[in-house]
């Protein structure tokens, strides 16, 4: 506000100074010319040094009249630069105290009025520009659909937070996969000052169905034109944005631009940057009615308040059906329907300046709306070839969409510090228990870690899974993080059931993968598989929790709890949906185990079959697993029984089994406190046999261990002392622990450590 104001009086000083300049120096020197009343001669003669009307007092003047007029010449030059700059940027933009108050940009349409209101001297509204205030909360709405749309609205909503200094309230209307997604990802997110609502983008379908379309965002598209209806009734503003959105400024910028809308104004877009509307791209294009070039819709100013007013619900109906007996269907979605209402009432809009929605499909001239690239305020990837567009700033454009795209999203916590924020129960509680441990516990961190709360991105690329008729299926659950990325493909190549990941990350990190996914036929002919990024955050591998996270997200009966550096054996999928039924999983207390083996070679010959096993065994190609470092991990197993078993057969608990094991969905979770490297799956086995699970090995079945080089926490347990005494007082409290819930059946856990 105060940068527009300072920039008009600038402006208006500069105006009037070169208006006064060449008036007040020909009258200095006319003045100058006189001498006791008289005119002084100023000819050449005259001014020699040898003149005898020549003095040391008149020299002494003519050298600081020359200076003068050297300063004078030096500031209307540089006044002129100012006011050529000035008209340039006309109307300019000034960001104000961000702390305090947001200026406002002027729309294009008032740009005229503008100027004549400064060269008239009217410079009063200055002093009366609306301002956003510190702590008033920004609407932002925005329509989301689908796996990849959610990857886009994360990316969105990182430009968004970086810059903001206000509280937001995002509305998401979004289908039941999105709202699932980004339900998971704002609440493990926990960034201050933002709430999230969610409305059913599957409900509204009907309203909008009726309209045939042809745009790739698909019905989807056009759901913006019933936001009226939607978004709650005492909501009287909001912002509208495409999820190919990127922010290069405060949101707040733009959300002051409300202020400016007069008369029946109630949308606030961009003029379209391309030539659609104009009918002239191709031979025989017919495009709906629009004003002029029409607007484009990725960035929406929507007064809803003054639209429910205006029935504007009737208003884009009435439009839409009389189109579409000539149109037949749209192109572009709701943004055919939005300008062909604009088209007969050009008196809704006010038009935003072109740096609000700098837009990169293949036809636009967006370069002719701006000179510098720093002069832009959002950025709109509204092509179906997104990255990939043709523009002479497009390698700027692109560095800093993946600016965002890689930014930690844990750097965007930050307190809106003077702002009242709602009261967050999981958050009150989080801190209630942190601020229960001891800092001074050597094993602090350890404790710590059991109550961090990381981001996570369920779903992160396309899935899908149809249920077997027979409601025997089985997923695999695995965890990983971007040394293990090689193994996937062998996995899939071997396990052709439904897979749930948990993948742990950086946002960096997230980005690789997912170019190594895309670029791998084998992983996108794969529509089964389920990967969910669970963000890095503190100095441990949370095992525990990425194995939660992975077998919360299954949708089969059944699941295999396997690790990502096991190769199962060709049919295993099918063999455990089979002993599944015959050992009836679904009405009984029962896991079954996979006996696992290991190899030391990196080029391994798989087996085919147990025989084939069984023989690389013998010739020592192939080994039980950890059988030389961790013998009690397998051993109850019973291998030696394995090698001719035709059966299943039932083995007992015994201290540090750690089986590979298929269980029914529901199966207790794994315990948090075990990060890193030990006893993670140990303690989860003990909890199965407290809860009466019965250990059934299969006699048909094995999967084998890959070689790879060691983990960076198994280093830390081998290195570190401390490590290893904070692994054993985490041990013990579990086993207290076990014993307080299960009473003395849990004793025996006791014991059986003691003899160990």
């Amino acid at each position: 506000m105060l940068g527009i104001c300072r920039g008009r009086r600038k402006f208006l000083a500069a105006s009037l100074t070169l208006l006064c300049i060449p008036a007040i120096t020909w009258i200095y020197l006319f003045a100058g010319s006189f001498e006791d009343g008289k005119p002084v001669s100023l000819s050449p003669l005259e001014s020699q040094p040898h003149s005898p009307r020549y003095t040391a007092s008149s020299q002494r003047e003519r050298e600081s009249l020359e200076v003068r007029m050297r300063e004078v010449e030096e500031e209307n030059r540089a006044l002129r630069r100012q006011l050529s700059l000035a008209q340039g940027r006309a109307p300019g933009h000034r960001r104000g105290n961000h702390s305090r108050t947001y200026a406002m940009e002027e729309g294009t349409g008032d740009s005229e009025n503008l100027r004549a209101g400064i060269v008239a001297g009217n410079s009063s509204e200055c002093g009366q520009q609306p301002v956003v205030e510190k702590c008033e909360t920004i609407h932002v709405a925005i329509v989301c659909a689908g796996y990849n749309a959610s990857r886009d609205v994360v990316t969105l909503v990182k430009s968004v937070l970086f810059h903001r200094r206000n509280p937001l309230h995002f509305h998401l209307i979004a289908d039941t996969i999105a709202e699932q997604i980004l339900a998971t990802l704002f609440r493990t997110w926990m960034v201050p000052a933002v709430r999230v609502d969610f409305y059913n983008a599957d409900e509204l379908k009907s309203e909008v169905s009726w309209i045939p379309n042809k745009h790739y965002s698909g019905i989807y598209g056009l759901m913006k034109l019933v936001l009226t209806k939607t978004l709650p009734a005492n909501l009287e503003r909001v912002i509208v944005l495409d999820t190919d959105i990127t922010f290069a400024t405060d949101i707040a910028e733009l959300w002051a631009v409300f202020h400016k809308f007069k008369g029946q104004q109630v949308l606030g877009l961009v003029e379209n940057q391309s030539d659609w509307y104009l009918g002239n791209l191709w031979k025989n294009h017919r495009p709906w009615p629009a004003l002029g070039r029409g607007y484009n819709t990725g960035v929406i100013l929507l007064l809803l308040d003054k639209l429910r007013k205006m029935k504007w619900e009737q208003m884009w109906r009435l439009t839409a059906e009389r189109e579409l007996m000539g149109m037949l269907s749209t192109s572009l979605a709701d943004q055919d329907i939005f300008n062909a209402v604009i088209k007969q009432n050009p008196f809704l809009v006010y038009q935003l300046p072109c740096f609000w929605n700098v837009q990169l499909s293949d036809h636009t001239r967006s370069e002719q709306c701006y000179r510098d690239v720093s002069d832009l305020k959002v950025i709109h990837w509204n092509s179906p070839k997104k990255l990939r567009v043709k523009n002479k700033h497009v390698e700027f454009f692109r560095n800093l969409y993946l600016t965002f795209l890689e930014y930690d999203g844990n750097l965007l916590r930050r307190e809106l510090f003077g702002c009242p924020s709602e009261t967050d129960v999981n958050s009150e509680n989080l801190q209630k228990q942190l601020s229960e441990l001891d800092e001074d516990d050597l094993c602090y961190e350890f404790r710590r870690e059991r109550f961090t709360v990381h981001r996570t991105h369920l779903y992160f690329l396309h899935y899908e899974y149809e249920p077997t008729s027979d409601n025997t299926d089985v997923t695999l659950v695995a965890q990983l993080s971007m040394d293990r990325l090689q193994m996937l493909e062998a996995i899939c190549k071997h396990w052709e059931g439904p897979i749930s990941l948990a993948l742990y990350l950086s946002d960096a990190e997230a980005q690789q993968f997912l170019r190594y996914a895309q670029g791998s036929d084998v992983l996108m002919n794969r529509h089964n598989v389920g990967y969910h990024i669970v963000y890095k955050e503190g100095q441990f591998y949370p095992v525990n929790l990425l194995r939660n996270v992975a077998m919360k997200h299954i949708s089969t009966p059944y699941m295999f709890l396997s690790d990502i550096d096991f190769l199962p054996m060709y049919g295993l999928y099918e063999y455990l949906r089979k002993s599944a039924t015959q050992l009836d999983l679904t009405n009984a207390k029962k896991a079954m185990i996979v006996p696992a083996f290991e190899t030391l070679r990196y080029r391994l010959s798989f087996p085919k079959s147990k025989a084939e096993l069984l023989s690389m065994l013998d010739m020592g190609t192939l080994f039980t697993f950890r059988y030389h470092v961790w013998t009690k991990g397998h051993a109850p197993t019973n291998f030696a029984k394995w090698r001719t078993a035709t059966t299943p057969y039932r083995v007992e608990w015994e201290a540090d089994f750690e089986p590979y094991v298929v269980v029914r969905r529901g199966c207790p979770e794994y315990d948090r406190r075990f990060v890193g490297f030990g006893w993670n799956k140990v303690a989860h086995i003990m909890e199965l046999d407290a809860q009466e699970y019965e250990f059934i090995v299969l006699p048909n079945a094995y999967m084998i261990h890959m070689p790879h080089a060691p983990s960076f926490d198994i280093t830390k347990f081998r290195s570190n002392k401390q490590y290893r005494i904070c692994l054993k007082t985490l041990k013990e409290e579990f086993q207290q622990d076990m014993s307080r819930r299960y009473g003395f059946a849990a004793l025996k856990y006791l014991t059986a450590e003691n003899n160990s």
